[in-house]
């Protein structure tokens, strides 16, 4: 482009000053600014520790603190293998192609041409009168040279449009990191599940053997005369009644591990394989952080989205501000034209034209201001939807740490529950054999057994459960893969503010 600086500096001096200042230009329209919220102090519900001097558990690792192998294994499968994480990823490559494609309305557009005809006009044609005695010859025409267009961003549309698909472009990885967040979520929800299934069917198997040894014991006290088949018949009904729970079970931990393969990419018989029943349900006992409520402005990443998505609507209205304005631009071209190639390269087969055209939308029935009110109203959706989004995430983490704590009490409730009518199902047991009580109240201690062992294995599984939603909803876990997305996608990533 040196012949658009040569030309310029040829302008008289008014005119060149004029066309610098309209280089240098201004950007009209709001300049963003963080939005202020206003977050509580503390959270109202607090975690009661039980166990004291434990470091707190980490924000971006939480589910090491299950010190559980094979859910570290599927966390990192998950991480290596999701479909909807790969998506994602592929949203971030997108966004930063549409940045750099509208970064590039910044700079000048260059084209190269060239053009070998040959042409002959008609004798008997418009020209006929003028038309030679022996006719018109043939001609060649040979062209080469450059076209140039560069629009002067005077008023800032094309810096607020690139600045909107920068702040774009920094959603689109906070999307990622939210993906990140619920799949960690989901695969440690849907491994407590499985683990949760387990149990359940273990108890089951583990009364069905008592309960199997129940109806021995009174299908002899019925061959020695000392009861009657009334006891073989309940005892046949609470033994089969506990049996029908199982395949229930199962059809659950079916659909379980079918989700886990999903969420993993994987086949769910290699799952099936490796999750075996021996480990327990895990429920750590560490401190767990919640740390303040306003951490949550940094680490969720749906704020952290919601926070750029108001960044982009408010760069939208600058560049609809700018349509009030004129556009200037510097159009030009430089060529070799000549009839002859042995001509072509001479000094005097050179054209150029170098123009500076200007428009503006002096009336257009107010569709201007129009659009301008339409991306006034859309930062104003975008900033309700930022405190929505506070507001959320707070209630997310206040239910989490309620769910906790009261799970942990009933647990513990529970645990003694279920330890007293193991012992009462001893007891009753032997009154049974000895004559001294009735089968009704075997039956009765039995069911109560696998009742409370059932609502056991449940609380402790709510109490889980609360625990991963409580790191879901602090937005824990995406800070560990920033390198995935920088080497795949090279984003900026900047830190948490």
């Amino acid at each position: 482009m040196s012949f658009r600086v040569q030309a310029i500096r040829r302008l008289p001096a008014a005119t060149t000053l004029l066309v610098l200042a309209l280089l240098v230009g201004c950007t009209v329209g709001p300049d963003y600014e963080k939005p202020s919220i206003s977050t509580p102090d503390a959270w109202h519900s607090v975690i009661a520790n039980e166990v004291e001097g434990e470091a707190p558990a980490p924000l971006q690792t939480w589910w090491t603190i299950f010190n559980d192998p094979v859910l570290n294994e599927l966390i990192e499968e998950a991480r290596e293998s999701n479909l909807n994480l790969e998506m994602a990823l592929v949203n971030v490559r997108e966004a930063r192609a549409k940045l750099a494609m509208k970064g590039g309305a910044e700079l000048p557009e260059v084209g190269l041409s060239a053009n070998v005809s040959r042409t002959k006009v008609s004798d008997n044609g418009i020209l006929s009168q003028v038309a030679p005695a022996g006719g018109f010859s043939s001609q060649g025409l040979f062209v080469f040279g450059l076209d140039a267009a560069w629009e002067i961003d005077v008023f800032g549309r094309i810096t607020r449009e690139v600045e909107a698909e920068g702040a774009r472009y920094e959603a689109s990885i906070e999307d990622y990191r939210d993906v990140l967040v619920t799949l960690y979520a989901e695969v440690a929800l849907t491994y407590i599940e499985i683990r949760s299934y387990q149990e359940h069917i273990a108890n089951a198997q583990a009364n069905i053997k008592v309960q199997m040894d129940s109806l021995d014991l009174t299908e002899e006290r019925f061959n020695d005369g000392l009861t009657s088949e009334l006891d073989i018949v309940q005892a046949k009904s609470n033994l089969y009644t506990t049996e029908a729970a199982i395949p229930q079970f199962r059809i659950r931990l079916n659909a379980a591990y079918n989700r886990l393969a999903v969420l993993c990419g994987q086949d769910a018989s290699t799952l099936r394989s490796r999750i075996n029943a021996s480990s327990t349900l895990p429920l750590p006992d560490m401190e767990i952080e919640a740390g303040l409520p306003a951490d949550l402005l940094r680490q969720r990443p749906d704020i952290r989205r919601a926070e750029r998505e108001i960044a982009a609507a408010t760069a939208m209205i600058g560049a609809a501000t700018a349509e009030l304005y004129p556009r200037f631009a510097i159009q030009g071209s430089i060529g070799l034209d000549s009839r002859s190639i042995g001509t072509q390269f001479d000094a005097t087969s050179l054209a150029w034209t170098l123009a500076a055209p200007m428009h503006w939308n002096v009336f257009t029935a107010g569709r201007v201001q129009d659009n301008i009110d339409i991306k006034s109203e859309q930062q104003q959706k975008a900033m309700l939807e930022y405190r929505l989004s506070v507001l959320q995430a707070i209630e997310e983490v206040e239910n989490a740490l309620v769910s906790y704590n009261e799970s942990r009490i009933r647990l513990g409730h529970l645990k003694q529950a279920v330890k007293a009518t193991e012992t009462a199902v001893e007891l009753v047991t032997v009154q049974y054999d000895s004559g001294l009580t009735d089968f009704n109240n075997v039956l009765d201690m039995q069911r109560a057994l696998y009742e409370q062992q059932n609502k056991m294995v449940s609380s402790s599984t709510e109490a889980t459960r609360s625990i991963i939603a409580l790191y879901k909803a602090l937005g824990g876990g995406w800070m560990t893969l920033d390198g995935k997305v920088i080497a795949s996608a090279n984003p900026v990533v900047s830190s948490p503010q």
